[in-house]
């Protein structure tokens, strides 16, 4: 199974294009350790050297989905600018999404289906009369061509299933535009608050999330216990 991700900083400043280095190289280890095969797919570099705006990587493994999982959510780092000493902030945000999937599509012959159909128009008596334009139909989209330029049939079909093939190039090239579009949402969406990884310092330690209520039990019984005594 094969899973894309996209880590992105959004619009956020340097120091999101920082953590979203950090990130890749977590992400890239991580996927190592748990015997993931992991590509990196695309990077655009950030405006700060060793910086990274976005990134795109393509896992595959028995376990990818738990480790997708695991990873999809807001990231936060807490930490100081190394970019701007004297910034109060502290908290940083990034994103990293899961994308689908845009697999490149072979045409086989025997998807195609071709119908003989009257040519219309000017030509004379004999186009008229003979079924020699050709429908070409892509079964699985749905998508036709014609074509009805010569009075042979096996011309005609020949060119039907060329203008066919230029549809359906030009199909795939709109669906990959929409995905180049939903990467850019996603990079304008980013979420903070309950970040599903939370880091911190410059050495880009992971902070354990509690996941559980024990602490708030623990301080209510504490608070309790208090005000009995």
């Amino acid at each position: 199974m094969e899973k894309i991700i996209q880590i992105t900083a959004g619009r956020g400043p340097a120091e999101c294009t920082w953590v979203v280095a950090q990130v890749l190289k977590k992400v890239l280890a991580e996927a190592q350790e748990l015997q993931l095969e992991a590509v990196l797919l695309q990077r655009q570099a950030g405006s700060e050297n060793g910086t990274v705006e976005t990134a795109t990587v393509s896992v595959k493994g028995k376990d990818v989905s738990m480790f997708v999982a695991s990873w999809v959510g807001t990231i936060q780092w807490i930490g100081q600018s190394q970019f701007r000493k004297m910034h109060k902030r502290k908290n940083w945000f990034i994103g990293i999404f899961e994308i689908e999937n845009q697999k490149s599509q072979t045409i086989s012959e025997n998807e195609i289906q071709y119908q003989a159909m009257r040519s219309s128009g000017a030509g004379g008596q004999h186009v008229n009369k003979v079924s020699s334009a050709v429908r070409a139909t892509h079964l699985p989209t749905g998508i036709t061509a014609v074509a009805m330029d010569s009075r042979s049939q096996h011309q005609n079909k020949k060119l039907a299933t060329e203008r066919l093939f230029k549809k359906l190039e030009s199909e795939n090239l709109q669906q990959l535009k929409e995905q180049v579009g939903k990467q850019w949402e996603n990079q304008l969406n980013i979420q903070r608050g309950n970040p599903i990884r939370v880091f911190a310092g410059t050495d880009f330690k992971k902070n354990k999330i509690e996941k559980s209520y024990k602490g708030t039990r623990r301080k209510l019984k504490t608070d309790l216990r208090n005000e009995n005594n």
